[in-house]
């Protein structure tokens, strides 16, 4: 089953007035009178200029607007802030569907829902399930990232699973979980050349350190994950290239202070880079503030981690192939009671970054945005505000509402 046992609309239907892409063309803007996040600072009572797709300036109170930027669309910002768009390393779906399943309409419905909460770029991420099921995934997202793709971008496919570990699957079906097959890498690399940016599995599994060596030939960023691997396991691995590691904290063996295991790993080695899923459900505020304490900020990468549920009504659902429940907006499987993803969104993720764990707006925005951008090796055209890099922008309120989304300079018309 693809979509939930009780689906109904949320959202308003998709508009084709103002969305960015599908032939829609930028309109040069400029933003003026708000706080710019840049890399090097914020800059106070600052002005950006987006035209053609790009960030053609921005500056500060001393900085003057150039005179080419007269003719653009003015927009006041009010003393606002303005960030770089989102960009979600880990999202299972939202609006009804999943990722998993959902045909061209449901991935503008996804992409569509998450760009409306300031995510501007993602990837597709997977649950574990047999190999048919994975391929069939790649060749939809292939085929959607060669189209216009109206809303976020989707950046590639996250595989998360099928080569994790039982004892910690959470969410993940264990009927197809099984140990590393390199063949089917290969295979997929081959068809889809480009298409999966990341993947995920147990580091402790047979033939994982060999797995990793090939990921990292083929420019994959290898990933732990629903893993009950010990620091000695986890520090070969990164030994190996290993450099990321899916919601800290959740689904892996648990610090100790004898054997600090994969919680403690992440942590402590520099070469990681650790999500967090920042809702208040999965990882206690005090605990996400020791994380980014241990990390560093330039370490830490926020995601939602979202299932379909997300937009929609409480109710029942299905996470790939497992029905969960929805109360109160938090999924649980149904029949073990365990964290189904979320339903969280990335502005949700900021804000609460901000007001409960108590890092600066520079901060979160770096989370939220830099830090995945250089994940991905896409730092050099997107993921901070810089002339030259892709127009992908939001301008928040001085209590970080969001009141705008730009996606390659496109507004979208519907943000929230």
């Amino acid at each position: 089953m693809s979509g939930p046992l009780n689906r109904r609309e949320p959202c308003p239907p998709l508009a084709p007035v103002g969305r960015a892409g599908s032939g829609a063309s930028p309109v040069e803007t400029v933003i003026e009178g708000v706080r710019v996040v840049t890399p090097q600072g914020t800059l106070p009572q600052g002005w950006i200029w987006l035209r053609g797709g790009l960030i053609a300036g921005l500056g500060g109170a001393d900085s003057p607007l150039p005179e080419e930027a007269a003719h653009a669309e003015r927009i006041d910002g009010r003393g606002g802030w303005v960030v770089p768009g989102f960009i979600d390393v880990h999202v299972h779906g939202g609006a009804g569907y999943d990722f998993m399943f959902a045909e061209r309409e449901g991935l503008d419905a996804i992409t569509r829902f998450h760009a409306r909460h300031g995510t501007t770029g993602l990837l597709a991420t997977s649950l574990t399930a047999p190999r048919e099921q994975l391929t069939a995934v790649l060749e939809r997202v292939s085929r959607y990232m060669d189209g216009p793709m109206p809303y976020a971008r989707v950046l590639g496919v996250h595989f998360e699973g099928p080569f994790v570990s039982v004892k910690w699957k959470g969410a993940q079906n264990a009927d197809y979980i099984l140990p590393p097959r390199p063949d089917w890498l290969e295979e997929w690399v081959g068809r889809y050349p480009g298409v999966i940016k990341m993947m995920t599995l147990a580091p402790e599994s047979e033939g994982a350190l060999e797995y990793i060596d090939l990921l990292v030939r083929h420019g994959i960023v290898p990933s732990a994950g629903h893993t009950d691997a010990t620091f000695a396991q986890m520090t070969a691995a990164a030994d190996r290239g290993l450099r990321h590691a899916v919601h800290t904290f959740n689904g892996m063996r648990p610090f100790h202070h004898r054997e600090p295991g994969t919680a403690g790993a992440v942590m402590a080695d520099g070469r990681i880079a650790a999500e967090v899923i920042a809702d208040g459900h999965h990882v206690h505020p005090a605990g996400i503030g020791i994380l980014v304490r241990a990390k560093g900020v330039g370490n830490v990468i926020l995601i939602t981690d979202a299932m379909e549920a997300a937009g929609m009504p409480d109710g029942d659902y299905m996470l790939g192939e497992l029905p969960v429940t929805m109360a109160d907006g938090v999924a649980r499987l149904r029949d073990s009671g365990n964290l189904a993803g979320s339903t969280l969104t990335m502005i949700e993720a900021f804000r609460f970054m901000v007001r409960r764990v108590g890092v600066s707006v520079e901060d979160a925005s770096r989370m939220a945005s830099g830090n995945p951008a250089r994940q991905l090796g896409l730092d050099g055209t997107t993921g901070s505000l810089e002339a030259g890099k892709r127009a992908d922008v939001l301008l928040l309120d001085d209590s970080l509402a969001l009141k705008g989304v730009w996606i390659g300079g496109v507004r979208l018309a519907d943000a929230q």
